[in-house]
């Protein structure tokens, strides 16, 4: 074997190489807990746990935060600088290390290991720690959180994401079922021309804020050119807001859409969050409408909200327990019963888990519940116990050798 590759192949066996990547760990999640505040759980996320390097402003960013350098009131300033910034590497991402300390752990096994029944608990303390690795990347991967928000007496087919939008055209014509058009956020981003399937029309996304307010035309603004022709957007005006960093509030999202037949522009068209009707329009007999709303996952079965209880300590306003009775049913399984759900007792149904998440402070008749999709929900414990079985097995193997040797 050439002495370079032999180098390279002990260099990532090596001990050296396990120490410097949990040292770098370390540094990684004290910068990305510094930087939550100024930045936000999401991005901060993003920038440090869910890449491969670190970008050069989310590092000053933490290192602001971590020197008492950065004052509350230029929280949403820094974010912005953040998010705009170019993307300059400047240090491993939380991808970049957990990918190493992998391909280390599996090298120096492969190396170093000789199955005996005297290290089987070194094996199975390195198989559980690969896998909850390999668990952890499975989880960001394909994992996805939305929510339910739905009020006594009402039903849903559906539940949103909680911080990803999308646009969606409604063919409203037929009064039995409308059909939806949805485009998604990571698309509407890039603007540009798209074509709906098996409609005589295509869009043109003209623009599109990911957070945004939406004032009326007047002062100032009306010596700037309007942004729509058709609906409330001739009457109003979008402006661009930096990202939302704070955990108890969302961006709000609008955009400037025009839409073109083969004669050529049928008008342009102002959508947003802030707006509680969609736009509408007619062109070939057919009625459409356009909206921004929260990304929407449907599923073949329906829950109704039959009975939401808020319990609280006597005498005071804190809650002691919240409870939702749901009536699940799926018209495809011939399923209607009722499920209770509470704290610490979510639903668990087609590979979904719904948890009792929160309430409507103002209306109590409605509830909040999370929706969890997680492939790999079982692996954090199965490699858990993996692990704890391997450091009993291979601590009784020493203690039965021990004994022997007292007692000879």
């Amino acid at each position: 074997m050439p002495k370079p590759l032999k180098r390279f192949l002990n260099l990532l066996c090596s001990l050296r190489l396990t120490i410097v990547l949990l040292v770098l760990g370390l540094i990684l999640v004290f910068l990305g807990t510094m930087a939550q505040e100024p930045l936000g759980l999401y991005i901060a996320q993003t920038h440090f746990f869910h890449s491969m390097f670190v970008d050069a402003a989310a590092m000053l960013a933490a290192l602001k935060k971590s020197a008492q350098l950065v004052n509350i009131y230029l929280t949403p300033m820094l974010a912005a600088d953040v998010l705009a910034a170019p993307w300059i590497p400047v240090f491993p991402g939380g991808y970049l290390i957990g990918t190493l300390l992998l391909i280390n752990l599996v090298a120096a096994h492969i190396q170093r290991f000789r199955m005996s029944w005297k290290k089987s608990g070194i094996f199975l303390v390195h198989l559980g720690l690969i896998l909850l690795l390999l668990g952890q990347l499975m989880t960001d991967q394909l994992a996805t959180e939305s929510g339910i928000r739905i009020r006594e007496g009402e039903t849903r087919n559906y539940s949103e994401a909680d911080r990803r939008s999308e646009f969606a055209l409604i063919d409203t014509t037929e009064k039995e079922k409308d059909k939806v058009f949805a485009v998604p956020e990571s698309l509407l981003k890039q603007r540009g021309a798209i074509q709906p399937p098996g409609l005589p029309f295509h869009l043109n996304i003209k623009e599109y804020f990911e957070h945004s307010t939406v004032t009326n035309r007047s002062g100032a603004i009306l010596n700037q050119p309007a942004q729509a022709t058709q609906g409330i957007g001739v009457r109003a005006h979008a402006i661009e807001l930096p990202r939302v960093t704070s955990m108890e509030y969302r961006d709000v999202p609008s955009m400037v859409v025009e839409v073109a037949g083969p004669e050529g522009s049928l008008g342009t068209w102002m959508v947003s969050g802030y707006f509680d009707e969609p736009q509408k329009f007619t062109y070939k007999d057919r009625t459409y409408a356009m909206t921004l709303r929260l990304a929407r996952h449907y599923y073949p079965f329906s829950l109704s909200l039959l009975d939401f209880r808020h319990d609280k300590y006597k005498g005071t306003e804190l809650p002691r327990n919240f409870s939702s009775q749901i009536r699940l049913q799926n018209p495809s399984t011939g399923e209607d019963r009722e499920v209770l759900i509470y704290m610490n007792n979510p639903l668990r149904y087609a590979g979904l888990t719904f948890y009792q998440a929160s309430f409507d402070k103002v209306d109590d008749k409605v509830t909040v519940l999370q929706v969890v999709r997680n492939p790999g929900w079982l692996t954090p414990y199965i490699a858990c116990i993996m692990a704890g079985l391997g450091l009993v097995i291979q601590f009784m193997i020493h203690l039965v050798g021990f004994i022997k040797k007292r007692t000879s």
